[in-house]
């Protein structure tokens, strides 16, 4: 199991103080992701980096410098 990371130069409370969520964390990036649009979703990318709000997250997929929103749902899957 790959462990949690952040974006590159960051720390957790910088990511919570600008975020302004006190409970913001960093997840563990190996668990499905998937991209749903207009009816349809799809795998993506094997993701780098998963960062938590709540039951909002923030993706970052291995070889793209993208970040997608998603919904975090309770068995850790991402949309």
């Amino acid at each position: 199991m790959v462990d949690a990371r952040l974006p590159r130069g960051w720390t957790l409370q910088q990511i919570r103080d600008v975020s302004g969520d006190r409970e913001a964390v960093a997840l563990n990036p190996d668990r499905p992701v998937k991209w749903v649009g207009f009816g349809d979703a799809h795998e993506m990318p094997s993701a780098e980096i998963v960062l938590g709000f709540h039951s909002l997250c923030l993706v970052k997929p291995v070889d793209d410098d993208d970040w997608y929103m998603g919904s975090l749902y309770d068995d850790g899957s991402i949309d």
